[in-house]
């Protein structure tokens, strides 16, 4: 394993607007009286309501999911209070899940890469513009192609080669790397399957882009296969990945219209334009907390 790194660049941005802000995500058994309940003890503690948005997927006896974005001075001495009437009023009262976060803290993303680099210079660039409300760790890579042009984002670049026999260790220098020390992962076009143990172990969201609009043209050369069946759309998938290869929750989806007189290096272009939005879209909304698991869905409050 090599690394390369560099001091954090001054150019760095902080998520703009969220200093005494968190966010609230509410999930389970609809019923009666739950936003009150919710906006009741935020109004207790004397918060402000920024944004509030609520889904119902059947309000006969179906599941409610709520985002709720509040302000509130020295929030992050008050957090513990807000909890416990939370604990009160969602989880003692009616049952529900619930995740509390101050959002001037951000999410922790590492990359994982291999050779191409349209997805992963693309968030590096959005980061750097303080487009992407997240800190960035690391880049890990199973090549060094890309060392250089992460070094020159001031991101530290990991190199763990990872073929055949040396899958096993190379999972095990990732577990290494990541414990403790991200939030989140997203793999760039990482073209490496991961194991369902690495997976379990990690104990973070993994969210994957596919260079297809799933679950079509699943497996290698996309483009090509589109090309052959005369697609005239072409399209990339985010999702979260579980150890079912490529049928994990859907973030976010997204398509270009192509013609026949389209080669598959057009595709391969067009394809790479709509993958980076897809992505960012993805990575902007989970690091934002407006994406809810349920199952193998997503409620997505974009």
């Amino acid at each position: 394993m090599t690394v390369t790194q560099t001091a954090p660049t001054a150019a760095a941005k902080k998520n703009k607007g969220a200093g005494h802000q968190a966010s609230l995500i509410v999930q389970g058994a609809d019923a009666t009286g739950i936003v009150a309940a919710v906006t009741s003890v935020l109004s207790d503690h004397g918060a402000n309501i920024v944004s509030l948005d609520q889904y119902s997927d059947d309000p006969q006896g179906g599941s409610f999911f709520q985002r709720t974005v509040f302000g509130l001075d020295g929030l992050r001495a008050a957090l513990p209070a807000v909890r416990a009437g939370l604990d009160t009023a969602l989880v003692e009262k009616y049952g529900l899940s619930y995740t509390l976060r101050d959002m001037s803290v951000p999410k922790r993303m590492a990359i994982f890469a291999s050779k191409s680099d349209h997805c992963l210079l693309d968030l590096l660039w959005r980061h750097r513009q303080g487009q992407l409300p997240v800190s960035i760790p690391m880049v890990v890579s199973n090549h060094p192609d890309l060392a250089e042009e992460v070094r020159g984002f001031g991101i530290p670049f990991f190199h763990v080669p990872s073929m055949g026999a040396d899958k096993p260790a190379a999972e095990a220098e990732h577990l290494r790397l990541l414990k403790d020390n991200v939030d989140f992962v997203v793999l760039a076009r990482y073209m490496q399957i991961l194991s369902g143990d690495f997976i379990e172990r990690i104990g973070v969201p993994i969210i994957n882009i596919h260079h297809s609009f799933l679950p079509a043209f699943i497996g290698a050369g996309p483009y090509a296969k589109a090309k052959e069946r005369g697609v005239k759309l072409v399209g990339a998938t985010a999702h979260y990945v579980t150890e079912d290869l490529d049928e994990g929750p859907i973030i976010e989806q997204d398509v270009v219209r192509v013609s026949h007189a389209d080669t598959a290096a057009d595709l391969t272009r067009r394809g790479a334009d709509v993958e980076r939005a897809v992505l960012s879209r993805a990575v902007l909304w989970h690091a934002e907390d407006r994406v809810v698991r349920d199952g193998n869905h997503t409620i997505v409050f974009a």
